[in-house]
């Protein structure tokens, strides 16, 4: 038996694939949808894909499972538990087959036991491996998806969050407490491989280890510490994250099935053109992928600053929009892997794409190049009446203390709150280090706001020049008490 194991850190996903060396055969489960590393993983080893399984419909990227089976013939595997408001639509078209709760499935020697396991979602599945070549004749390990991680278990709380499923969280989180139960009565010895690791918005507080056992997750996920049904609803509700927004979509688009990307239209390579540009602002979303003290120093108005780096994802998934044609300024380097990140989660509407390397080239406030201010804490500590401050953190941290001037939204949801921020006043934005707030200035600005100012370090440093001190849920400035 072959187990291989692969991660994309900007998603914290993980899938597998699960070979019988003896028949030449392999299954991937809960692929991503650039599936090339399982396509090469496989040939590397001599094994054929034939089945394809999913543990439950994502929501927070795209499945690759209909790109495997269009690729390579393989048979899909898919859930088939879950009301009717959660069903796969595209099954008829593969060699398919629907599973429940006990039932069983064979990739050459390797059988998979399917165990309904709901709580993240009602059609969860987790998948049981037993090696048959293996002398032990016994499972080895739990493939449990979204259901249980390293250290955490998945959040009940999405459907209603992002889909308007009403009243589905605390249902789900019932359900999740009784398949806990029924996790607890496995051996201790079985290897557990989740979908997810830490910084995945699945769940609240994912370890960072790739994998886990049945024994140590009974011992160390908080999760798995509650007796009373109650208790545990109320532990596993409370201090979830703010659910991104574009998880119902992502969900509904796994659900139906996603175009090919060998079928999506062709990408246009603009010539660099400051008038191309500003022609796209007027057209959709322009996103400059540059890194964000490039982008203060000179950029076109009307973009938006989106740095190519682990967080791209993210915040792409947060600020753009799924139904508006999307243009990109990226390095040449850079525009295959920013095309597939945006793809990983279904935005595939970009229309065209530019190097960005000409704006370095333009003269400032020259046909709409400008830039934005950045200061330091120190530089307007004393003076803070003169901006309307807006904090940009996730509520947790907002809740946790937050300067007494700052009113507060999201990142996530600045763009659907914009037109609660007065005009009349310079803004000073921050986060907890600059980066996120970077990302909201370049937002601002794109939408009509020209006093905009980022606060360098952010809420971390405005802590460390001023020597405040957190006071309850209010940091208190020198000279006031709150």
């Amino acid at each position: 038996m072959l187990i291989k194991y692969f991660y994309d850190e900007k998603l914290a996903h993980a899938s597998y694939l699960v070979g019988c060396q003896a028949k030449g055969v392999a299954i991937v489960i809960d692929p991503s949808r650039d599936i090339h590393s399982y396509l090469n993983t496989a040939k590397a080893n001599g094994l054929s894909i034939t089945g394809v399984t999913e543990t439950h419909i994502h929501a927070d990227y795209i499945s690759g499972a209909k790109e495997l089976a269009s690729k390579t013939g393989a048979k899909l595997y898919l859930t088939d538990e879950g009301d009717a408001d959660w069903k796969y639509q595209f099954v008829d078209q593969y060699d398919s087959q629907l599973l429940k709760d006990g039932d069983q499935f064979s990739i050459g020697n390797l059988t998979f036991e399917v165990l309904h396991t709901p709580g993240h979602t009602p059609e969860h599945l987790s998948f049981l491996l037993t090696d048959g070549g293996s002398a032990a004749q016994a499972p080895i390990g739990l493939f449990t998806g979204d259901f249980v991680f390293a250290g955490d278990v998945g959040r009940p709380d999405l459907l209603e969050r992002t889909a308007g499923v009403n009243g589905s969280a605390y249902s789900l989180a019932k359900k999740m407490f009784k398949s806990l139960q029924r996790f607890k009565q496995l051996p201790d010895y079985l290897q557990v491989w989740p979908a997810h690791g830490a910084g995945s918005a699945c769940g609240r507080a994912l370890g960072a280890v790739p994998s886990s056992t049945v024994g140590y997750e009974k011992l160390a996920n908080w999760a798995l510490q509650y007796e009373e049904e109650d208790l545990f609803i109320e532990a596993l509700l409370s201090g979830q994250p703010e659910a991104p927004k574009y998880f119902g979509f992502m969900k509904r688009l796994n659900k139906q099935g996603t175009t090919l990307i060998e079928n999506l239209k062709p990408i246009l390579h603009a010539q660099p053109s400051l008038n191309v540009v500003q022609e796209w602002t007027q057209n959709g979303m322009v996103v400059d992928t540059r890194q964000a003290l490039e982008f203060a120093e000179k950029h076109i108005a009307g973009t938006i600053n989106l740095p190519y780096n682990q967080s791209f994802v993210t915040w792409a998934g947060w600020l753009l929009d799924y139904d508006q044609p999307i243009y990109l300024l990226v390095s040449k380097e850079r525009e295959a892997e920013t095309l597939k990140a945006l793809r990983s989660i279904g935005l595939d509407q970009v229309k065209a794409v530019m190097d960005h390397s000409f704006i370095e080239q333009l003269e400032l406030n020259e046909m709409d190049v400008v830039d934005y201010q950045s200061v330091e804490p120190k530089e307007i500590m004393e003076r803070l009446e003169e901006y309307y401050v807006l904090d940009v953190r996730r509520n947790s941290e907002w809740r946790a203390g937050h300067i007494p001037e700052a009113h507060h939204i999201m990142l996530g949801h600045l763009k659907d709150r914009i037109n609660e921020i007065p005009s009349g006043k310079s803004l000073l934005v921050h986060c907890k280090s600059g980066a996120r707030s970077a990302i909201a200035v370049s937002l601002l600005k794109a939408n009509g706001f020209d006093r905009v100012i980022n606060l360098i370090g952010g809420f971390d440093q405005w802590i460390k020049e001023n020597n405040e001190v957190l006071n309850s849920t209010v940091i208190t400035a020198k000279g006031k008490s709150n």
